[in-house]
């Protein structure tokens, strides 16, 4: 399963109570379905193979989709049902009925025994059902927090987010992506840390405060990478052990000025942007990108600017590996530059859209890994990059 966050949240910006997922409509229509089979069976069996006897599974046929006070009529459902059957004397072709026959009896017994487990057990599958429901609602708040919806539009840029995830009950991981409107321009970051679980989120709520932070203040783009590096590696410092300088993460630093001309960018070790033009479709790749955060210890001078062309119409697609590691089912990579530049131009809204739709059908909703993406896309007519509105 996969969760999907595309930037289309609530315009109050609240969050739905948890509901408890419903099961499937063919598991909701078991029992009825099971009876009904039961009934057709017993005319056709012989004397001594009553089928009426199987009923005995009823509660805990309706017991994996409904809750406890359903099995229990359910339960008392069946022996009524084991009785009238047991008591009909044309029913196997029998010429007497056999209701208080001792084997007869002994199905009631066990009816009502497994009728009692039965209730026992869908009353527990609803507290943990409902208990499932309460933790994924708190990870989802939680990843706001961490991932907060990117405005629809700040000045003469539309933008739009895409978030995936390749385990539907954590929601969270360590890929991550921000846009922050500053008398710079807009900047924007996106990034994947490396491993998973708690540790990957930890790390990407740092770097998130670093650069939300840092933004506003370092006028070089550059200068606002190493201000980041220099915050994850005291991090990585302050947890200690002997993987420190393993724990890095890949990211790209967007930055695009008021005029909204150029696109300035600091590649450190993601992949790297594409540019998508009416007629050209292609990577801005660095001839020499810096290495991933918390290792530009390895490197003298780590952080280098890319600058290139960006005008009204032009449009800007950020993503983490996430999106060009699926894989199909002969274990072939997500063909990403091949399927963009089959699509043609697409506004942001519908392009991630429609890579959301490609990855879940490429991978056979099979995702392997966490994946985000950014669209930016430069309009004309619009109030300066320094508005926002979301």
């Amino acid at each position: 399963m996969t969760y999907e966050r595309t930037g289309r949240e609530p315009e109050d910006g609240s969050m739905p109570r948890p509901r408890l997922p419903a099961p499937p409509a063919w598991l909701r229509w078991l029992p009825l379905l099971y009876v009904a089979a039961v009934l057709l069976l017993e005319p056709a069996t012989p004397v001594d193979w009553p089928v009426s006897f199987v009923l005995i599974a009823v509660p805990l046929v309706t017991a994996f989709a409904h809750g406890p006070g359903v099995v229990a009529a359910a339960t008392m459902f069946a022996l009524v049902l084991e009785g009238v059957l047991a008591g009909t004397p044309c029913c196997a072709g029998r010429s007497v009925g056999y209701l208080w026959d001792r084997h007869y009896v002994a199905s009631y017994v066990c009816t009502a025994l497994v009728g009692a487990l039965g209730t026992i057990l869908a009353a527990h599958r609803i507290r943990r059902e409902r208990t499932l429901a309460d933790v994924r609602f708190v990870a989802e708040i939680a990843q706001r927090v961490l991932l907060r919806p990117v405005p629809h539009r700040i000045g003469h840029l539309r933008l739009e987010s895409l978030y995936l995830s390749a385990a539907a009950e954590a929601r969270i991981g360590g890929d991550l992506y921000e846009a922050v409107p500053t008398r710079f321009g807009v900047r924007l970051v996106i990034g994947d840390v490396r491993g998973k679980g708690l540790l990957a989120v930890e790390t990407a709520a740092a770097l998130l405060g670093a650069f939300r932070e840092a933004a506003y203040d370092e006028p070089e783009l550059p200068a606002l990478a190493d201000r980041v590096d220099t915050s994850m590696s005291r991090r990585a410092t302050q947890l200690g052990g002997s993987e420190t300088s393993e724990r890095f993460v890949t990211a790209v630093f967007v930055e695009i000025p008021a005029d909204g001309r150029l696109v300035r960018l600091v590649n450190c070790g993601h992949p790297p942007p594409i540019s998508l033009r009416a007629d050209e479709v292609r990577e801005l790749e660095s001839g020499r990108p810096a290495p991933p955060l918390n290792l530009g210890m390895l490197v003298d001078d780590p952080f280098r600017l890319e600058v290139y062309p960006f005008g009204p119409g032009d449009q800007l697609l950020l993503y983490t590996d996430g999106v060009t590691e699926t894989r199909d089912a002969a274990g072939s990579f997500y063909p990403l530059l091949q399927r963009l530049r089959s699509w043609g131009p697409l506004p942001p809204k519908e392009l991630l859209e429609r890579l959301h739709d490609d990855l879940l059908d490429y991978s056979h909703n099979g995702l392997q890994d966490d994946t985000a993406a950014l669209a930016v896309c430069l309009h004309p007519e619009q109030p300066p990059v320094g508005a926002s509105a979301r």
